[in-house]
């Protein structure tokens, strides 16, 4: 895809003028929260934009050289042709960085594992995967915060629930929806045959506060005794929390946490998230069909990825992706790999869209 030369300049132009704003010590408050964000979402545009604008004029003032020296006009030429081979690269950078943004890639995120078939293998099929999700955010630097956690008695997880916060997390973990498949023998078959157990992930962005309001007249909050594994608190404490949102019928509960309001401030945190996420589905409706060409539509039905122990390899059916490294998956630095590679393969997609 080519950018003109006009487009170029009206992105300089308009980064110059962010920086200027925000060097001016004028910005306060939410006007300086919105210009530092356009700034921060516009420079990878403009620095791209810059490598092409540069580029181009290095290969116009070597064109137009009148080098009568014949070593000279050689080294010219050869130059010439490095920066034309350089360029299209460099331009499909900048078409990449130039495609539209999902508003809430910048978010962080609330992830959500559920065991699915297979029973007690399944729980601690989902224990695995949350593990290795831990892993990857300590690589990129992101907090990992649980938020409710139903253990199963093999020491796996039947559900859950938690933050992961830092810069970018959503855009970076949106493709991890969907249906995750293992086949390796359970702990608890004595025979020694493979099994095929699921979990289901969910990743859904999290909201500024202002970005939903929720208004305590649409909200039904039932207070109780929590019940399970955590103390004699549990029995004897009024502490847990189920929120119902009236108008949408979502129900959160929460009881993980000793202190009622602790629990009340979870369950509205994952309300928040989750009635965001219900209406950018409802925005996103009309979009629908070009999402389904998109890698992975978001759709927590879709068996994305499997994970075979026997043969020590995961592979992304998205994608077509085969790792023969599951231990790296699994440990963080492998399933960064996946996930450049869905991010790449997104980009690719959305750009053939725009050249059709």
């Amino acid at each position: 895809m080519a950018i003109s030369d006009a487009r170029l300049g009206q992105i300089a132009a308009r980064f110059a003028e962010l920086e200027a704003r925000l060097a001016s010590g004028t910005l306060e408050g939410e006007g300086f929260v919105a210009a530092s964000r356009d700034y921060a979402e516009l420079e990878p545009v403009a620095l791209a934009a810059r490598a092409v604008q540069s580029m181009r004029a290095e290969l116009a003032g070597l064109a137009a050289l009148d080098e009568p020296d014949p070593e000279m006009r050689a080294l010219a030429e050869e130059e010439m042709l490095s920066l034309k081979g350089a360029l299209p690269e460099a331009e499909r950078q900048l078409a990449i960085a130039m495609l539209p943004r999902d508003s809430a890639d910048s978010h962080s995120a609330m992830l959500e594992i559920r065991a699915g078939t297979g029973g007690d293998e399944a729980a601690l099929f989902a224990a695995d995967l949350f593990r290795m999700y831990e892993r990857y955010a300590a690589e990129q630097g992101w907090r990992v915060e649980v938020i409710s956690a139903h253990a199963s008695e093999l020491g796996g997880f039947k559900e859950v629930v938690a933050n992961v916060a830092g810069q970018g997390v959503f855009a970076r973990l949106k493709f991890e929806s969907g249906v995750h498949r293992v086949q390796r023998v359970p702990v608890t078959e004595s025979g020694g045959r493979i099994h095929t157990s699921a979990a289901t992930v969910a990743v859904l962005p999290e909201p500024d506060e202002v970005d939903v309001a929720i208004d305590d007249k649409d909200l039904k909050i039932d207070i109780y005794r929590a019940s399970g594994a955590g103390g004699q608190h549990v029995n004897t404490t009024d502490s847990a929390v189920r929120i119902t949102h009236l108008p949408t019928g979502l129900v959160v509960t929460q009881q993980d946490e000793r202190s009622q309001h602790k629990n009340r401030a979870k369950a509205m945190q994952v309300l928040r998230t989750r009635l965001y996420d219900l209406r950018r589905e409802q925005a996103q409706g009309a979009e629908a069909e070009a999402r389904r060409a998109m890698v992975g539509s978001g759709d927590r039905s879709e068996r994305i990825r499997t994970y075979n122990f026997p043969q020590g390899r995961v592979t992304d059916h998205r994608i077509n992706l085969t790792l023969h490294r599951l231990p790296e998956v699994l440990a963080g630095p492998g399933l960064g790999e996946l996930i450049d590679a869905l991010i790449a393969e997104d980009e690719a997609k959305r750009l053939a869209a725009m050249d059709e």
